[in-house]
């Protein structure tokens, strides 16, 4: 049966406090459950562990049938690699084993080291595990997925496919695989809105079942069936999607009652914690150490007493100033980049939410870049508003000057004091990672404070690119609170199209390099929809004359 059977499964990461315990969930055969919490709670670690990827410090879990994974980072390595060298990390460990090996022997052979016998062992080897097979549906997912034909999956190089083209083409060889679970981490990130709905159809009509982690809200809505909750150090579970998941959530923090039930049950799943280590420690003096620390942090709650009256949850508090400036805030006139988009012309006014869309590789990120004045060679010319100060997310993170500077050294910068730097970061929920340096945070993280530096920087004027895309489901939530009272001017590409919701009007980057204007979101849905038909929106509006 192609069942997920999770028990008991507790983690610590090398040197430091325990990710979580106790975490136990199960997904029938057909589901399609989704692990959902904060960032940093350790939802990609349950896949890597489940995927034999690292130990768990203890706990049970068992996989029913064959099983495949992808990880949020496919084809993100180097751009030098080869697609075969891409796609095998995604194959049967047994096939990647051998393909892999199969690429040593070749390289050998190629460079004279053998002699031919290594090559024609490691060549039956790889036919023998079914290589030829695997090969015919990489030929398939590629026609499928790909825009342009793979000749040779040895010459071709993963630099020549955007990061959506790549996902794509991982999606659809999993998708249409023979296996019976999936492990699917992020399996929209990088994705363009029309990509996100094909891989909600695929989902959708796929009988495998299926564990992914994503942030996706449009994504959770359409294709969990199942919510696997991380929480605190612990998980539980919503039979339900994502559509009733707050409503749920909130009924249950009512059922937990006040504090002192609160801490009552977490002493219980403490001391239960401590017992069930103590009795691994009996049978394997290995354990002892975990079962002293499971004792040690029992005692240190219960010494420490019930906690003091309920507070409510902790919350990413987003506050975005902004400014008052001039009416127009930019001034688009024949602005075109490369061969990427023909020439326009625009003006975006002062308290205007502008969202440019289109599918991946059109500009969208070019044009971002041009409007902040980076450098990023145009035609055409880019006019500044009186009063205007502007601010830039990277959808990257890619900040030179925060590398090698400690968080809260960065954040006190702007605020000029030590003090009121922590407090900045506890709203955003990144004092415990003051000390570290700018590169030891995760995307979530570097993506936070990039926000919160955006805040204390007080612009007036917003561009950000895919600013929720390393988000948490709160963060990004608060966010968009914030920016529905900010007092001046955004622009923004983004693929998430609960975002996007927030927006007031949109320009489009379509595969032609044509830039159309599209007056709010139901239209601009449409036309991602089907972008050939543009044209007969009715409100559409061609800013481009080709």
């Amino acid at each position: 049966m192609s069942s997920i059977v999770v028990s008991d499964l507790d983690y610590s990461p090398p040197g430091a406090e325990p990710l979580f315990f106790d975490v136990s969930f199960g997904v029938a055969p057909g589901e399609h459950a989704a692990i959902v919490g904060p960032n940093g709670v350790g939802k990609s670690t349950v896949l890597r562990i489940l995927t034999g990827e690292i130990e768990a410090d203890g706990g049970e879990f068992a996989i029913g049938g064959s099983w495949l994974r992808m990880t949020q980072d496919v084809g993100m390595g180097n751009p030098g690699d080869s697609l075969r060298q891409m796609l095998l990390t995604v194959a049967p460990p047994q096939l990647r084993a051998a393909g892999e090996a199969l690429l040593r022997a070749e390289a050998a052979l190629a460079d004279g080291s053998d002699d031919g016998m290594g090559y024609a062992e490691a060549l039956t080897e790889w036919g023998d595990l079914g290589g030829y097979e695997l090969e015919v549906a990489w030929a398939g997912a590629a026609e499928r997925s790909l825009k342009t034909p793979v000749e040779d999956f040895n010459t071709r190089l993963v630099g020549q496919l955007s990061g959506g083209e790549r996902k794509r083409l991982v999606l659809d060889l999993l998708l249409n695989s023979a296996a019976d679970v999936l492990f699917l981490d992020e399996p929209d990130n990088y994705l363009d809105i029309p990509t996100k709905v094909w891989l909600e159809d695929q989902i959708a009509a796929c009988q495998k079942t299926i564990l992914m982690v994503s942030h996706d809200r449009v994504l959770l809505e359409r294709v969990a069936t199942k919510l696997v909750v991380l929480e605190g150090s612990g998980c539980w579970v919503h039979g339900g999607s994502y559509t009733t998941f707050p409503e749920a959530r909130e009924h249950r923090q009512q059922l937990l009652g006040d504090a002192l039930q609160r801490w009552n049950d977490e002493e219980r799943r403490l001391f239960r914690h401590m017992k069930i280590m103590k009795q691994r420690a009996a049978v394997n003096f290995k354990n002892a150490t975990k079962a002293n620390a499971a004792e040690t942090r029992w005692e240190k709650f219960v010494k420490a007493g019930p906690p003091p009256p309920p507070v409510p949850d902790q919350h990413i508090k987003v506050s975005l100033r902004g400014a008052d400036s001039a009416r127009r805030v930019l001034n688009l006139v024949d602005v075109a980049i490369d061969d990427l988009f023909f020439a326009f012309s625009d003006e975006v006014h002062f308290g205007e939410r502008l969202g440019l869309i289109g599918p991946n590789g059109t500009g969208k990120t070019h044009l971002l870049r041009a409007l902040a004045g980076d450098g990023q060679p145009h035609d055409g010319t880019i006019g500044l508003g009186p009063r205007t100060s502007v601010g830039t997310f990277t959808q990257i993170n890619d900040r030179p000057d925060f590398m090698g500077h400690e968080i809260v050294d960065i954040v006190k910068e702007r605020t000029g004091e030590e003090e009121k730097a922590m407090k900045a970061l506890g709203r955003y929920r990144l004092s415990a990672h003051a000390r570290q340096k700018f590169e030891t945070l995760s995307g979530g993280q570097k993506a936070r404070l990039e926000i919160l530096c955006l805040e204390l920087e007080g612009h007036n004027v917003l561009l950000l690119d895919e600013p929720t895309d390393n988000l948490d489901i709160e963060s990004s939530e608060a966010l968009e609170q914030a920016l529905e009272g900010f007092v001046g001017t955004v622009v923004a590409v983004s693929h998430d199209r609960t975002f996007l919701g927030g927006l007031d009007r949109f320009l489009m980057i379509n595969d032609d390099g044509a830039v159309w204007e599209l007056p709010d979101y139901d239209h601009a849905m449409a036309a991602l929809a089907d972008p050939d038909a543009i044209d007969r929106i009715k409100l559409a509006k061609p800013l481009t004359t080709l």
